[in-house]
């Protein structure tokens, strides 16, 4: 983590390096992380709301059968920071569902190794 940003508490089950340090197995789920903690820090919500809303998703995920072996982790942390972020009235559900389309549309026609550009047609 950059010692630029303040650090964000770790929270139960977080994959983490040394028991101090978040680790990533993707780049998108250090995205995930980031966007959650500048969110709470423009005072979206707390880190209450944000631990319980995590707490949530796990939850939710068990009982439809993740097996929790941590792979999983950072896609329960996006799930709870959209369910979040769409509570609070910063987006909507189907808003982010839109976007998150037009990302996949985005990647689909992207060749591998090029930059992601999201583009008007991406939402088409």
């Amino acid at each position: 983590m950059s010692t630029d940003m303040p650090a964000a508490p770790l929270l139960p089950g977080m994959p983490t390096a040394d028991g101090v340090e978040p680790v990533f197995r993707e780049p998108w789920e250090a995205h995930a992380f980031a966007m959650a903690v500048t969110l709470h820090q423009r005072g979206l919500f707390t880190w209450t709301e944000w631990a319980d809303a995590l707490a949530r998703q796990i939850t939710a995920a068990q009982a439809a059968g993740d097996a929790d072996r941590g792979d999983t982790y950072y896609r329960h942390w996006l799930a709870a920071l959209e369910a979040l972020v769409a509570a609070k009235g910063a987006s909507t559900a189907d808003e982010l569902v839109r976007y998150r389309d037009a990302w996949d549309h985005a990647a689909d026609r992207t060749p591998h190794g090029q930059p992601i550009e999201l583009r008007t047609q991406d939402f088409g």
